[in-house]
């Protein structure tokens, strides 16, 4: 089996597509007014972000899909012969491995050329993503589960599920020899945590 290094994480922020916010230049009325503005019923029955077809997002809601866990951040290994994706518990190294986001989010792609620019059109096609991931299951048209940070205004639910990477990355990138990351390979990062399950 011959392995060679996969595409990096995930860039998030093409997702949302070109669409611009709505609510930008909208003169002096901010979205919070607005919001105030609306008879109560219209305002019970918003439909939240997170529960509209993908397609519909703007860019900043795209973003907010993440929940943060950093999954998607580990280094993968593709069996050439075969295509298969492994995924190690090496961590990209702009990964905060405490956090689980990305250290330089802005200038990522300066570091990492070949992080994935997450899309719409691109999840079809990308098999490593976590099955835990909000893209994932919003593009299968399943709803947010109860850990993620919009369900649960916390975003430490997201480690308490068991979900996060945080404490399972056992080496940045930066530290290990591309020879020696078959060592790596782990099978949590493609899994369920099980006390994530609803």
């Amino acid at each position: 089996m011959a392995l060679k290094k996969g595409k990096n994480a995930p860039d998030h922020a093409a997702g949302g597509g070109n669409r611009q916010n709505p609510n930008h230049g909208a003169g002096s009325k901010s979205v919070e007014s607005a919001r105030r503005a609306l008879p109560v019923e219209a305002a019970q029955t918003k439909t939240p972000f997170w529960e509209k077809p993908l397609s519909d997002l703007t860019r900043a809601e795209w973003e907010q899909l993440c929940d943060g866990c950093g999954r998607c951040c580990l280094v993968k290994l593709e069996d050439e012969d075969t295509g298969a994706i492994y995924h190690t518990s090496v961590a990209c190294k702009l990964l905060d491995q405490q956090s689980c986001r990305c250290g330089d989010y802005p200038r990522r792609r300066r570091y990492v050329p070949d992080c994935v620019r997450l899309t719409l059109e691109k999840l079809a096609d990308i098999p490593w993503l976590p099955p835990t991931c909000a893209y994932v299951l919003r593009f299968r048209g399943k709803p947010l589960p109860p850990w993620h940070p919009l369900i649960s205004g916390d975003s430490e639910s997201v480690a308490r599920a068991g979900v996060s990477a945080r404490g399972r990355i056992e080496a940045g990138e930066d530290h290990v020899e591309t020879d020696d990351l078959p060592d790596f390979i782990r099978l949590w990062p493609k899994r369920w945590p099980k006390k994530a399950r609803w």
